[in-house]
């Protein structure tokens, strides 16, 4: 119903800007039920503000609520849903003209190259996106940051060394130069950048120098839930790499209650999980109870 807003909908300015806000909270910290409650309205909301007075506007909180309904689907395992959100927020960045939300929509397609496995044509689109990017001030800046940040990963999915450290290297010297925060709905700074580094080495098959990476730094309260559970995730998967099931247990455990509803539908963890239990004849107690949790244990037993 994109192009075809209902008749006399017309949401306060005000209530549509503070709706945002609070849903790009919500996906920030993986509230998803918050987000399905609060979603369908607000967007029906900005289909019919977006051909008003604050049109461009308007454009640039579209983009924001389409990624907060993405977040669902991509969560949820419903991947033609998201690459089809993905898709809407691509066409209402543009449309807005703003050099950030059109950055943060490329960002957000590498999605889709991850849910396919297409890892090498993700990251040539986020090569592209950021040579799209100039950081002339501190948001472009975080917005080309985060496009080499996420290329990193996907070239590490893809085998390609040597193309994840370039990568993760321009991301890190960016994020020197700016402090970590939320620059167009996306986490950014050196903190960011470490749990990207932590990634590609998992990804790399590198558990040894993951661990080092992670060296017992704990990421701050501070940042997103989302991103700090997967902090935990990654480690957990290079404990479980590296053979020390017991932490790996524990920092599942972890993730879980920072971000219990990004965790629990969470495929690495689930994965992560099946090959802990997959060791033991009888998984401990903790194990057996995430196990349980995150619905894998009766699979395992089916």
């Amino acid at each position: 119903m994109h192009d075809l807003p209902e008749e006399g909908l017309h949401l306060p300015q005000a209530f549509l800007e503070a709706s945002v806000r609070r849903m790009v909270d919500d996906r920030l910290n993986s509230r998803y039920l918050s987000l399905a409650v609060s979603l369908p309205a607000v967007i029906a909301g900005l289909h019919c503000a977006v051909r008003g007075p604050e049109r461009q506007r308007c454009r640039v909180l579209l983009a924001q609520a389409y990624r907060a309904a993405d977040a669902i689907a991509d969560k949820f395992g419903l991947h033609d849903l998201s690459a089809r959100i993905i898709g809407l927020m691509g066409a209402v960045a543009l449309e807005s003209g703003d050099q950030a939300v059109i950055a943060a929509s490329s960002y957000v397609r590498a999605e889709t190259f991850f849910a396919t496995g297409d890892w090498g044509s993700g990251r040539r689109m986020l090569e592209r996106a950021a040579d799209t990017v100039a950081p002339r001030n501190k948001l472009l800046s975080a917005g080309y940051g985060a496009l080499h940040m996420r290329a990193a990963v996907l070239a590490a999915c893809d085998g390609k060394t040597d193309v994840a450290a370039a990568h993760i290297q321009e991301a890190a010297s960016v994020a020197r130069k700016i402090p970590e925060g939320m620059y167009c709905g996306t986490a950014f700074g050196p903190d960011s950048v470490r749990i990207h580094h932590l990634a590609l080495a998992v990804e790399s098959g590198d558990p040894a120098g993951g661990l080092a990476i992670a060296g017992g730094w704990i990421p701050p309260v501070t940042m997103p839930a989302e991103r700090r559970s997967h902090f935990f995730v990654d480690l957990a998967r290079a404990q479980v790499q590296a053979g020390f099931s017991e932490d790996a247990t524990e920092s599942l455990g972890i993730a879980r209650q920072i971000a219990p509803e990004h965790i629990r539908q969470h495929p690495q963890v689930r994965a992560a999980v099946a090959q802990l239990l997959g060791r033991r004849v009888s998984p401990p107690g903790a194990l057996a109870e995430l196990a349980r949790w995150a619905r894998v244990l009766p699979a395992i037993a089916g």
